[in-house]
C-alpha cells in the first residue's frame, strides 16, 4: 500500500476513527472492476437523485475510453471530478467541456496516479471502488501480464455509508492539491448529501436495485470473457471468471450486512443466525454441503424483507422456474445469481408453518424445506434472546427456549425444537458459540457446487 494514497489514507482513518469499520481487502482483475465500476455508475442514470461522483482513472487514456458514457452520466448528477494523468485528448473531449464535469490533471508521481477509484454519494445510497494496481515486483515471477484485462488491483468496494463518505472526502482534499475553489464546492455539496443521510429522510434506499444491477453486469461480463477466451488457451479464463463470480457473491454479503446494520437493537443477527444454525446442522448430523449452505442461507435470511417488487419480465422468469408460489422480493434478488437459486429457496420458504398456515405457499410438515424449518426456528430463537437482552443469560436461554416449545407442532417442527432444546442444555452448560462477521472478499467458499448443491436436494422443487 503507497504511503500517501488515498487507499492507505482511508485505512489510518479506519484506525483512528471507532466510527469505521475496519477494511476488508481483496485482490480484483481489471475486468472485475470495469463491470463493478459500469454498474455503479449506471445506477446514476436510473435514480432520481442528483449524486456528487469523484473518479480517479490513473491515465487519461483509461478516461478517454469512457468520457463518452461519462456525458451521459453528467447529465444526472449533480457534479463529477475525475483525477487523473493527463494525455493527449484528457481535457479535450466534449464531457470534459461539460459544467458539472471537473478535470483534475495530476502529477505522475501523485500515489493517486496508482489508483483506481469511484465514490458516488447520493441522498438514496453510497458506493465505493477503491483499489491500487499492484506494484511490478507484486505480480511475483510471471511479471505484468500483456493483457489489459489481467492487471490486477489491491483494495475493495462497499455501500458502507460511513467509508464512502471518509474515503470522498479525502480524494475531494487530494483534488483541492490542484484546484481550492473545487474542493470548496464538492466539500460544500457532500455536506448537505451527507445531513440528508444523517436526518434518515423518507427517500427511497435504492441498494436493492444496485446489487442487482452488480450482479447483472459481473454475469454479463463473465460471458463477454468465456466467448472472448473461448478459442484462447489463456491460463487467466478461470481465475478471471472467479473473480467475477466471487464478486456477485460480495455484493450480497454486503447488502445483508447493511441490513443488519440498520437495526440498532440487533446488528449482528445474520453472524449469529449463522452460528445457530450451522450447531443445530451439526446435532442433526447433516452433510457438510447441506450445513455450508444453510450457514449462507443465514447471512442473506434477512434479504427476506427487502421491500420492492420484480419487473413483469423477471415474475415471467420467475414463474418459469419457480411455478409453486410467489417470491417475496428478497428471494426474487438472489434468484439472479444463478448458483444461489437453492439459497432463495430456503431463504423464501422460511416463514412457512409446520401446520400449513404459513407463507408464502402454505407448505406443511416435510413439504417445507429441512434447510427452510431449521432457519425459521432459529432467526425467531435468535430474536427473542435479542429481546431477553436486560435478563441474566441463563433466564434468556430458558425463556426463549419456553417460548419455541409452546409453538412446536403449530408452527415449528417437533423433532427441530427437541433438537434446540439439546443445544440450549449445552448453551447453559458453558459451550461456546463463536460468532464470526463474514468476510466478504474470502467467501469462494460459499458458491463451492459442493456446498451449494441444485434444488433437486431440497425436499421441494420451489
Amino acid at each position: 500500500m503507497l504511503e500517501g494514497s488515498i487507499l492507505y489514507g482511508l485505512a489510518d482513518a479506519c484506525q483512528r476513527k471507532p466510527h469505521l469499520p475496519q477494511l476488508d481487502y481483496g485482490v480484483y482483475y481489471k475486468n472485475t472492476l470495469v463491470a463493478l465500476c459500469h454498474a455503479l455508475e449506471d445506477c446514476i442514470l436510473s435514480s432520481n437523485s442528483d449524486p456528487v461522483m469523484v473518479a480517479a482513472f490513473q491515465r487519461g487514456q483509461w478516461y478517454l475510453q469512457e468520457a463518452d458514457r461519462y456525458g451521459e452520466i453528467a447529465k444526472k448528477a449533480d457534479s463529477i471530478a475525475i483525477l487523473a494523468v493527463p494525455e493527449a485528448g484528457f481535457a479535450e473531449h466534449p464531457t470534459s467541456q461539460c459544467d458539472n464535469v471537473s478535470i483534475v490533471s495530476i502529477d505522475p508521481e501523485d500515489p493517486v496516479a496508482q489508483e483506481w477509484h469511484l465514490a458516488i454519494v447520493s441522498p438514496t445510497y453510497t458506493a465505493m471502488v477503491l483499489c491500487q494496481e499492484l506494484l511490478p515486483a507484486e505480480y511475483g515471477p510471471a511479471g505484468v501480464p500483456e493483457n489489459d484485462l489481467e492487471r490486477k488491483f489491491y483494495g475493495f468496494w462497499t455501500f458502507d455509508r460511513n467509508l464512502v463518505l471518509e474515503a470522498i472526502a479525502l480524494l475531494v482534499d487530494r483534488a483541492g492539491n490542484y484546484d481550492k475553489s473545487l474542493q470548496a464546492s464538492l466539500g460544500q455539496k457532500i455536506e448537505a448529501i451527507a445531513t440528508r443521510l444523517d436526518r434518515n429522510s423518507d427517500e427511497p434506499d435504492d441498494l436493492g436495485d444496485i446489487v442487482s444491477r452488480v450482479v447483472n453486469y459481473l454475469r454479463e461480463s463473465d460471458r463477454d470473457l468465456e466467448a472472448r477466451l473461448y478459442d484462447s488457451a489463456s491460463p487467466y479464463q478461470k481465475a478471471l471468471s472467479n473473480n467475477l463470480t466471487s464478486n456477485e457473491l460480495q455484493a450480497y454479503i454486503r447488502m445483508a450486512q447493511l441490513v443488519d446494520l440498520a437495526d440498532a437493537k440487533n446488528p449482528q443477527a445474520g453472524a449469529e443466525v449463522a452460528t445457530l444454525c450451522e450447531m443445530m446442522g451439526h446435532l442433526l448430523d447433516l452433510p457438510a454441503w447441506q450445513i455450508d449452505r444453510l450457514r449462507l442461507a443465514s447471512l442473506f435470511h434477512r434479504l427476506d424483507y427487502l421491500p420492492g417488487q420484480a419487473s413483469e419480465t423477471e415474475m415471467k422468469q420467475t414463474e418459469k422456474i419457480a411455478p409453486c408460489c410467489r417470491l417475496v422480493p428478497g428471494a426474487q434478488v438472489l434468484r439472479k445469481m444463478p448458483k444461489l437459486r437453492a439459497i432463495a429457496t430456503i431463504v423464501n420458504h422460511q416463514t412457512e408453518w409446520w401446520n400449513g398456515e404459513g407463507q408464502p405457499a402454505s407448505f406443511s410438515h416435510d413439504t417445507i424445506p429441512l434447510e427452510s424449518r431449521i432457519l425459521g426456528l432459529m432467526v425467531q430463537f435468535q430474536k427473542r434472546l435479542r429481546d431477553l437482552g436486560d435478563l441474566p443469560r441463563q433466564q434468556q436461554l430458558a425463556t426463549a427456549l419456553e417460548k419455541c416449545q409452546a409453538e412446536k407442532g403449530q408452527r415449528w417442527d417437533p423433532k427441530l425444537v427437541e433438537a434446540l432444546s439439546l443445544l440450549v442444555m449445552g448453551m447453559q452448560q458453558g459451550m461456546n458459540l463463536p460468532v464470526e462477521l463474514p468476510k466478504a472478499s474470502a467467501g469462494m467458499w460459499l458458491i463451492d457446487d459442493l456446498s451449494l448443491r441444485s434444488n433437486e436436494k431440497l425436499k421441494i422443487k420451489n
